[in-house]
Formats: C-alpha cells, structure tokens, sequence
C-alpha cells in the first residue's frame, strides 16, 4: 500500500505548497522565481505532510490490523544535482563514491532504531519502554509500558499504532546531498539486506552490475544467501533493493525477493 501510495501523495503535497507560493508571489511561476534553498524547503515540507497523511490513511484502512504491524520508508528525490532523501525507520539508502581506485559507500540515512540515544529518550518520555531480550541482548526494542508487547526494533515507523502514544512516531528524517562527478550510484534497500551485508559489500556488489536492474537483483540474491548461512534456523526477513545509477545509466529498477512479513520500502 505505501509503495504504491506515497509517490502520489508527494506530488500532492509538493503541488500543494507549491500553489500557496505561487499565489503569495502574484502567480509567479514558482521553479523560475525560487532559488535552490526555497525549494529544497518546499520538497522536505512535503515529505513531512505526505508521510503524516500515509500514517492517517493506514489507520482507516479496515482490512488492515495495523495496531502492532507496520512498515518502513525511505524515499529519494532527484532534482537536478541535488538529492532530497527521507527515512523512517531501519531501511536505508547508501550512495556509491569513487574515491581514488576504489568505490566507497556513503550512508545517506540513520537507521532510526531505538538503540539511538535522542530516540530513546523520546520513547521514554512517552512512558514507552526500551529493553534487549535476554537472548537478543544487541537489539533494543520498544515495549508498551505495562505489557511486554510489542517488542518493536524500529524507533519511527508508519502503522504500529500501539505505540503512537509511545514514541513511536511516522515523522521522517530528512537530509540533503549534492551529487557530485565522483558520486556513481544509490542503492536503496531495506533492513533484510543491511541486516547480513555491509554498506562496503553492498556498493561492491552494485559496481560490478551492468545495470540497475542486474545491480538490484545481485543485491537481493547475495542478502539471500546471507540469511541463510548466518541464520539458518530464522525466518528471512523481507529483502527488497532498489538501485539508481548517477551517471547516464538506465532507469531505475525494482528486485524484491518476497519473504513473510514483508516491509515496504
């Protein structure tokens, strides 16, 4: 739902903004009066509307039980040289550098977990809980004040309405960054991959693709086999890529491997 969802939402933000200006500015044309800050501004004022009216839709939606089920996001813009990125949750974006003979990742986005300290402290003065299970002691959960449940391993999210008094909150992190002639490509992928693979693994594996395509599917198949060497006795979490290469390569593309409980990237 919120991958088929959001895009449209943004653009109805955006447009929304947009026309508020226009009218402000004596029905100027917008993109020929407003430098680059301004409409950067506008984009990132969108995404925080967009993602605040996804959360609103997924909670009307009956055939949804989203009190202790949700999902991630983590959306690119390109205008122009300049990228315009927002996350929720634990997916992330990672952009690929050349850095002298060598390609280097640059991770673009925080993993919003609640193991980071200014996200803790918001769950915690919402009378939310954070702990590790016993057996999982390096991964920080959210729990309900008086119950343990549910058990969340994400501090931002869309759905997982349980913890909305809690918390757990559908505001995205936004960041800005402008490509330059060393940077190559963007892989977009959710927590599965980065789960078992490094950022340094995964631009390796997108530099050798031929396309976007090749690079996403390579992405999603090596994460795979990870999971199954790593943790040959746990579910596989869902692995879904998405790669954009920056220098007059093809369009991008879409590799999702489908697994149980699958989150939307």
């Amino acid at each position: 739902m919120v991958r088929n969802r959001l895009p449209s939402l943004l653009l109805s933000e955006k447009n929304a903004i947009a026309n508020i200006t226009v009218g402000s500015n004596n029905n100027e044309m917008i993109d020929e009066n407003l430098g680059p800050s301004e409409y950067l501004r506008q984009w990132k004022e969108a995404f925080v509307r967009a993602f605040k009216v996804m959360d609103k839709e997924i909670k009307l939606q009956e055939n949804l039980d989203c009190s202790s089920s949700g999902t991630t996001a983590v959306v690119v813009i390109k205008l122009g040289e300049d990228l315009v990125i927002s996350n929720l949750g634990d997916s992330r974006a990672v952009l690929g550098m050349i850095s002298g003979d060598r390609i280097v990742p640059i991770q673009l986005t925080r993993d919003l977990k609640p193991s980071v300290p200014s996200e803790a402290d918001r769950i915690k003065k919402c009378n939310g809980r954070v702990l590790a299970l016993r057996n999982e002691l390096h991964v920080q959960r959210v729990w309900l004040p008086h119950e343990d449940s549910p058990g969340l391993a994400m501090s931002r999210a869309f759905g997982d309405f349980l913890l909305k008094n809690h918390g757990i909150i559908a505001l995205p992190d936004i960041s800005h960054h402008r490509i330059t002639s060393d940077d190559q490509f963007i892989v977009l992928a959710t927590d599965g991959v980065w789960d078992v693979l490094s950022n340094d693994q995964v631009t390796s594996i997108v530099w050798a693709a031929e396309n976007e395509q090749a690079a996403a599917k390579a992405v999603v198949e090596a994460a795979a086999a990870a999971w199954r060497n790593k943790f040959p006795y746990f579910k596989m979490d869902d692995c879904t890529a998405v790669c954009l290469f920056l220098q007059k390569r093809k369009q991008h593309c879409l590799s999702s491997l489908l697994l149980p409980q699958p989150v939307t990237l």
